[in-house]
């Protein structure tokens, strides 16, 4: 049977059409390689330049929250390794993400720098992108969009056993190789601040950390826990209006107004002797106290809290159940859930604290809740 083909000019008007209907956004660019970096960096309309494999719901979450209009990630932002959550949040935001073949766009463009995106239709039904700056092409990609997101997501629920395989995996792995997590060989130095008896609450920037901070108002004013916060966890204690007491980790996403506000500094240090924070402190005139051991800085922040005699730690922003621990999926995960494992009865996350403190109940109160709903 023969097969009829449009004719050149026929082909050419459809394409016109698919342009006047194409999708366009148009913004200045802001790159970064790190997407928690880049957040505290762009701004409201503007066109975020990532290369973030399996984006998490927190990143998805920030860019969200700082407005930006698309997202060009030079990674895969959903691998298939898991059903990651924050690709549906970025379309379901409405935001545009595109996902490019390699990572050559960081060496074409500048910080500042308007792009358009134009969205087009190919003969097969699949959506695509193109990113042009002045009218020139700099860049092809395929977009996510809901339908798309939503059905992958819809597989990778079906294979989250392979994930959770994974994990359990890496968790026994990190039981052999960091056995100071559960066993106690972690070696900490003086602090200034004083956590013996107190109730102390580690701020992390995760899911949902605004509203948890909000939410606990009441109990920070009745109860004046400890603040420790971990990197970038300091600047959500300030738009709170609230003084971090002491900062742990790398030091790479708290800012210097931060690092400044009188909080004691705690560098984390990694078993092979890394310790990214000590260079930009240095470099600041800063005091710290540097802390080596396994884990992220998170784990450290927890672990020195109920080393030095906390009554109670409350998390605020820390994966806290199955979902969360996946959709993070980092090899640190698997040292967060053998910390939380040797911090036991005290540690809670700070949706229950909320749900169970009311004012004027002491600190005995909330334990014994807690031990009698497990």
């Amino acid at each position: 049977m023969a097969v009829t083909r449009a004719s050149p000019q026929r082909e050419r008007a459809a394409v016109r059409r698919i342009r006047r209907e194409a999708e366009r956004v148009t913004g200045r660019v802001r790159a970064g390689r790190r997407t928690k970096l880049l957040v505290g960096q762009l701004r409201r309309g503007e066109v975020a330049l990532i290369e973030h494999r399996d984006i998490d719901r927190v990143s998805a979450e920030e860019l969200i929250a700082a407005g930006a209009a698309a997202v060009l990630n030079c990674r895969a932002s959903s691998s298939g390794r898991y059903p990651n959550l924050g690709p549906q949040l970025l379309v379901d935001a409405g935001v545009l993400l595109v996902d490019l073949p390699d990572d050559a766009l960081f060496g074409a463009v500048c910080d500042g720098e308007e792009l358009v995106l134009e969205v087009l239709v190919d003969a097969g039904g699949r959506r695509r992108a193109e990113v042009r700056r002045a009218g020139a092409l700099l860049a092809r990609g395929e977009v996510l969009d809901a339908e798309r997101v939503r059905v992958e997501t819809d597989e990778r629920r079906r294979e989250i056993g392979d994930a959770m395989e994974r994990f359990v995996l890496n968790t026994i792995e990190h039981m052999r190789e960091e056995r100071e997590l559960l066993c106690g060989r972690i070696e900490l130095p003086r602090f200034d601040t004083d956590l013996r008896d107190r109730a102390v609450l580690v701020v992390a920037r995760g899911v949902g950390h605004q509203r948890d901070l909000r939410a606990l108002r009441r109990f920070i004013r009745d109860t004046r826990p400890v603040l420790v916060a971990v990197d970038g966890g300091a600047d959500a204690l300030l738009e709170e209006g609230l003084r971090p007491h002491m900062i742990v980790g790398d030091m790479d996403s708290a800012s210097e107004a931060a690092l400044r506000a009188g909080a004691e500094l705690v560098v984390h240090s990694y078993p092979d002797g890394r310790a990214p924070g000590r260079e930009r402190l240095e470099a600041l005139s800063l005091g710290f106290r540097l802390v080596p051991a396994p884990g992220t800085s998170q784990d450290v922040a927890l672990l020195l809290a109920a080393e030095r005699g906390a009554r109670l730690i409350v998390s605020v922003g820390a994966p806290f159940n199955l979902v969360e621990f996946l959709d993070r999926d980092r090899d640190g995960m698997s040292s967060t859930f053998l910390t939380r494992l040797r911090i036991g009865e005290i540690l809670v996350d700070a949706k229950g604290v909320s749900r169970l403190y009311r004012p004027r109940r002491g600190l005995g109160s909330i334990l014994r809740r807690l031990r009698a709903h497990p």
